[in-house]
């Protein structure tokens, strides 16, 4: 017989994976196997394994990618995201756990279709530019940006010793996927995409698109009230993680002297998560 604690890890897990997976379509959670790109005890595997910091990681990477004018004007032009973020979302982190932990096949699988889809988005930017979404340069920025923003949620929430060799790890072991879907350069350690990130500077811009498709990340619809706090609890959290000088360009601030808090409680959340999904039967 089930004890309160393990109903109450049974709902907690019930709800993530509601949330990461479309049951109306028949989605499941991706299962892990020994025959994926990466290892079991690769430090990918470690990073892109905690659901806390990957949602907090995945935010903080949308707001520093949509800042590049290409980026932007792809998602604004050729996406569903305005109408149906969470479907976008679903897709993206589904991609990431194929391309993660699941079977090698079925991650060649997710590589080609995101090549295919790419192949086929083009168009102007505003300024009169041509853009592609399988530009390589274009996938290198989408690239560096959630690859930092998940290893500094991870840092910040999971593994704040982590040693710079392990960092450089998991850039070597990103770039397996980013080489894969097309992206040049791509950065093998912490130091190259630090490099990376400010070489793009100059190429990023805000308009009034910049700003509504902030909104819709920051605020997004919630499938009950009592999501609300712990909505804006990871809001917060991925806002603080973003550089300084992004945070700017997005006219977002630190969260200050609540800041404490924000990390005290986007901590508990992860903690909590971790023992409810390690209490999986």
């Amino acid at each position: 017989m089930s004890g309160p604690a393990d109903l109450v890890r049974r709902a907690m897990v019930s709800r993530v994976v509601g949330l990461f997976n479309d049951r109306a379509r028949g989605e499941a959670p991706v299962l892990r196997s020994e025959a994926a790109l990466f290892s079991s005890g690769s430090v990918i595997w470690r990073v892109h394994g905690d659901v806390t910091t990957m949602m907090i990681g995945g935010v903080t990477a949308l707001l520093l990618q949509m800042l590049h004018p290409a980026a932007l004007t792809g998602v604004w032009e050729h996406s569903h995201f305005r109408d149906d973020m969470l479907g976008r979302l679903r897709r993206t982190a589904r991609f990431i756990a194929l391309t993660t932990f699941g079977e090698r096949s079925l991650a060649d699988e997710a590589i080609a279709r995101v090549r295919a889809i790419h192949a086929r988005v083009s168009g102007v930017m505003p300024d009169g530019q041509a853009y592609r979404a399988d530009d390589p340069a274009l996938l290198a920025w989408i690239h560096v940006a959630e690859a930092t923003g998940f290893l500094d949620a991870w840092i910040a929430y999971g593994e704040p010793a982590m040693s710079i060799a392990d960092q450089d790890v998991y850039f070597a072991e990103s770039a397996v996927v980013a080489r894969a879907l097309g992206a040049d350069p791509v950065p093998t350690t912490r130091a190259e995409a630090t490099a990376l990130l400010q070489r793009y500077r100059p190429d990023l811009a805000v308009d009034h698109r910049t700003r509504a498709v902030a909104r819709l990340i920051l605020h997004p619809k919630p499938t009950s009230l009592a999501d609300l706090p712990v909505q804006a609890l990871l809001m917060r959290a991925a806002i603080d993680l973003l550089p300084p000088w992004a945070r700017r360009m997005q006219g977002l601030s630190r969260s200050g002297v609540t800041s404490p808090l924000v990390h005290g409680g986007a901590s508990a959340l992860a903690e909590t998560l971790r023992w409810a999904f390690a209490g999986r039967a």
